[in-house]
């Protein structure tokens, strides 16, 4: 009969006892915690004295697909990782290589280090199962907050209609669903095409989770939480890349539709006001103005909610790829530098927004967020050693035009 190895939830405690039962409840002899059964040993005279000692072992089948996958041999352990150093890789798709370990219950990172290239081996970290109802709580209260912003949106732009009598859409209720409805597209496209990518590379993430917010705008934005690590650097750049290109192309024709809507004023009958919401302009809105929806010289143009909308996923997109932390451009940058090289960017990039300030006080608030997050820096994907592909080349390459035709200095400010 087989014996079981069981593992203390408390100190880590391994031991081999003549049982089989899933829990030993208060059964650790060190810390008297609950003992897991955590796999069945058929020889235990072979792992009996190093389990008793607190030697953590790799299981056989581990290392056989260790074995399969690279030619390497065991250098040192450190506490529950197994450093092997590593003269051949065989499987050059590592995507395998960490799924079929993880069925074993181990992840694996591959790692240079001077001039060796190591492979740590170490056990897969338990994953919580995501909140089912959380995501649809926030959207709905999005949709809400939203529908709010854009009837005071389009409250402004009617009376702008009727002191300069002007034909447009006068209903507040229609143009306050187009102003949600737009702001919901681009949000969610962005975030979908992150867990697109996401599941495409094996990679957990959570659901969406929309930002309801009291404002002009009725929303913070939306997020999606990885939960485990990131396999290569390839993929590290898809899902940098996948959540603003996906929401930059619908932002694109709400752009365009939101533009049309939009009321040209000629500059000479705009009398002047303080305390309004001006919109700072974006090299994208810009190119659009001239070469899709042109309007009239020296004329001052009042924005549709959808127009706005539009905007708003420009400035999205642009604040998402910023080259720091763990925001989508950190990631694509991370990919292609190392750890210690990415905390000095972010540095950088954070003290850099913070010294912009003077054009909107918001990247105070930004600047300080992107020092705060760079202090727990980015690990990286487990990968570091495969070469990065030229389509993901590429990907970055139309990351960074993004980045640069949506930048927007000086996002918005009030008139006077």
């Amino acid at each position: 009969m087989p014996k079981g190895v069981y593992e203390c939830i408390n100190c880590g405690h391994r031991e081999v006892l003549d049982s089989t039962e899933p829990l030993i409840e208060k059964g650790c002899p060190k810390c008297g915690g609950d003992m897991v059964l955590v796999e069945f040993q058929t020889e235990p005279e072979e792992l009996t004295l190093p389990l008793h000692h607190d030697v953590p072992f790799l299981p056989e089948a581990v290392e056989r697909k260790v074995k399969e996958f690279y030619d390497a041999e065991l250098e040192r352990i450190d506490g529950r990782v197994f450093v092997f150093k590593v003269r051949e890789i065989r499987e050059e798709n590592f995507e395998r290589v960490l799924s079929e370990l993880e069925e074993l219950g181990y992840w694996a990172a591959l790692k240079k280090r001077g001039g060796d290239i190591l492979l740590f081996v170490f056990p897969a970290q338990g994953i919580k199962e995501d909140n089912r109802w959380l995501p649809w709580i926030f959207l709905i209260a999005t949709i809400f907050t939203t529908l709010f912003a854009g009837y005071y949106l389009s409250s402004l732009y009617i009376q702008l209609l009727d002191y300069y009598n002007l034909p447009g859409i006068r209903n507040p209720y229609v143009n306050a669903v187009a102003f949600s409805i737009s702001v919901m597209a681009i949000l969610g496209t962005h975030e979908l095409g992150h867990k697109i990518a996401a599941a495409y590379h094996g990679v957990r993430a959570t659901m969406p989770y929309f930002i309801p917010f009291p404002s002009m705008l009725g929303t913070l934005g939306a997020v999606i939480r990885v939960k485990s690590p990131l396999p290569t650097r390839n993929a590290a750049i898809d899902l940098g890349v996948s959540g603003p290109i996906a929401g930059f192309l619908v932002a694109i024709p709400v752009s365009i539709i939101g533009l049309k809507l939009s009321v040209p004023i000629p500059q000479h009958l705009v009398p002047p006001t303080e305390g309004g919401i001006v919109f700072g302009e974006n090299l994208f809105f810009m190119l659009i103005e001239k070469y899709v929806v042109t309007f009239p010289e020296n004329s001052v143009v009042f924005l549709h909610p959808v127009a706005i909308a539009g905007w708003v996923g420009i400035l999205v997109t642009f604040l998402n790829l910023i080259p720091a932390a763990q925001l989508d451009g950190g990631h694509i940058a991370r990919s292609f530098l190392g750890e210690k090289a990415h905390r000095y960017l972010t540095m950088v990039v954070g003290l850099v927004l913070i010294g912009m300030s003077f054009l909107w006080i918001g990247w105070l608030i930004w600047g300080m967020l992107v020092l705060l997050m760079g202090s727990v820096g980015n690990p990286g994907a487990l990968d570091e050693v495969s070469p990065i592909s030229r389509k993901r080349l590429l990907l970055a390459i139309i990351a960074v035009i993004i980045f640069v035709i949506s930048a927007t200095p000086r996002p918005m400010w009030v008139s006077g």
